[in-house]
């Protein structure tokens, strides 16, 4: 039991002591649901599981886009006791099968367009016979539907469930899945205590209220839009507008315009999107607005500056990492002396945040040294990676793999990372993972990813080519695209495309990476 809350299970903080009269969720496909009307599709939920035998404990992977349908399976796999992991549809068959497998998923809810449904299946198929060779009993269960219009709405009623089932403040409650240095994605393992956790602390600074409508740009499948679009606005009994599709400019626009919210999370780029489109004349109407989140990727100074003008409220810029679940580092744009190069705020409540150097001690402030956070959201660890659980989750917190350091008015100011990942529109992508794609291509003899900053100082990822026919270099930078289009998820893919005659090299023969990230922030390339 939770010693703080005796709350044992999510769905009693997020849905049942709910007003059944009022809305939960927006989505375009099922309209406005209430929650009551979502207390009920849940509790149907997790009745039909228990029909189908499926087993409380077991890890569950849900691939959907940011829909009704994408919630109501979390909270009915909570009801149930089961332990969500849930994917994005944009994902490939063999990444999802990948996550299938690491996870010892026991139950796949599909809900994926119809073009991409064969090959899910098959891939699906291919570990079913796996677990019946391995002699492991029953297959893995699924289903697969379509969202699409005439989709059945939640308030269906059904089934009867038990009341909901008990976790444990520190029992495996959530996983989530994010990319490590080499591309290999890894389960980051959460639990009902560090729900509680960010609830106390960003939540705090949110301050929502049922009266308030959140919209998210980030999806419900990474860390930023879970908390966004569901752990936060279900706790205050707010609403959700939940956005399927690529997220955009023109869509966010278009959004704000339809559903008028009063609280928007979005990353940085998106933001600088929405002025650019006012620049040209858009009508991009943020009247509904009485604050704006920017988090998942590094937010320049000036243009948070020119945000917050832009949209005549409080700012929050935030960092937050999937290890530690959400947010814990914050501060409005402008108060607190948050305005320096590279600030990222100060530590929310219930979060400590220091600088240490390689033997874990803690530096003197203007020092920079590895980002520390100690706080009760750190995830318990990473699923089935008990070499990289050590190294992160160490000295009695996390370290996020980011160098900063501590100004002399108190915020954290972000150098940079202490690895090669990129942060690319708040998902975190690992080079290496692009670069094999890369590799695979016919045309190229060589190549490698790096980030530098475009013109609004937002982080964007090129990738240097090295072609195999140096004289047919237009073949090789088509062939690239072709390959990044077919075999990588569109958050995953470089904005450019170069090819040079070689990569450069350290003394030793070593990839200069630097040299790379200076070249590309000069600008050009096609």
């Amino acid at each position: 039991m939770d010693p703080t809350t005796g709350v044992t299970n999510p769905v009693e903080l997020l849905l049942l002591d709910r007003p059944g009269g009022r809305r939960c969720a927006v989505d375009r496909r099922v309209g406005e649901v209430t929650y009551a009307a979502m207390r009920s599709a849940v509790a149907e939920y997790a009745g039909g599981l228990r029909a189908a035998g499926v087993r409380p404990g077991g890890r569950a992977v849900v691939v959907s886009d940011d829909r009704v349908a994408a919630v109501t399976a979390v909270l009915g796999l909570w009801w149930h006791g089961c332990v969500p992991i849930v994917l994005h549809p944009l994902l490939r068959a063999a990444e999802i099968g990948f996550v299938v497998r690491d996870s010892e998923a026991e139950f796949a809810d599909v809900d994926v367009a119809p073009e991409h449904e064969a090959a899910l299946r098959a891939e699906l198929a291919a570990i079913d016979a796996d677990r019946r060779a391995a002699g492991r009993t029953g297959p893995l269960t699924r289903f697969t539907r379509y969202s699409g219009p005439g989709a059945p709405r939640p308030e269906r009623g059904g089934r009867a469930a038990p009341p909901p089932a008990r976790f444990g403040a520190t029992d495996e409650l959530l996983v989530q899945y994010t990319s490590g240095s080499t591309g290999r994605p890894r389960g980051v393992r959460h639990c009902l205590r560090a729900v509680h956790a960010v609830l106390r602390g960003l939540g705090s600074v949110l301050e929502l209220t049922p009266d308030d409508v959140v919209l998210s740009t980030a999806k419900l499948s990474f860390g930023y839009g879970f908390g966004n679009s569901l752990l936060y606005p279900y706790a205050a009994g707010a609403s959700s507008v939940l956005l399927d599709g690529q997220a955009d400019p023109y869509g966010v626009a278009a959004a704000l315009e339809e559903y008028r919210p009063t609280v928007l999370f979005s990353v940085p780029r998106l933001y600088a999107g929405l002025l650019r489109l006012a620049e040209q004349g858009k009508a991009v109407r943020t009247g509904s607005l009485r604050l704006a989140v920017a988090t998942g990727e590094q937010l320049p100074g000036d243009l948070a500056h020119r945000i917050a003008e832009a949209l005549g409220v409080p700012l929050v810029n935030g960092f937050g990492a999937t290890e530690v679940l959400h947010t814990v580092i914050a501060a409005e744009v402008g108060r607190g002396g948050a305005a320096g190069p590279g600030s990222i705020g100060f530590p929310v409540p219930g979060v400590t945040a220091t600088l240490r150097d390689d033997a874990g001690r803690p530096v003197a402030d203007e020092v920079p040294g590895r980002l520390h956070l100690a706080t009760e959201s750190a995830a318990l660890g990473y699923l089935h990676r008990p070499d990289d659980t050590a190294r992160v989750f160490a000295d009695g917190g996390v370290y996020t793999g980011d160098i900063a350091f501590r100004a002399t008015g108190g915020d954290i100011r972000h150098v940079g990372r202490a690895d090669d990942m990129l942060l690319l529109g708040g998902y975190r992508i690992a080079p290496a993972e692009i670069e094999r794609v890369v590799r695979g291509v016919a045309e190229v003899a060589d190549c490698a990813v790096v980030g530098s900053a475009d013109a609004s100082g937002l982080e964007q990822a090129t990738v240097y080519v090295v072609a195999r026919d140096p004289g047919r270099p237009d073949g090789a930078r088509k062939a690239v695209r072709a390959a990044l289009r077919a075999d990588l998820a569109p958050y995953k893919r470089p904005s450019r495309v170069e090819v040079i005659d070689a990569l450069p090299a350290t003394a030793n023969g070593k990839l200069a990476r630097f040299r790379l990230r200076h070249r590309s922030g000069e600008g050009g390339g096609t």
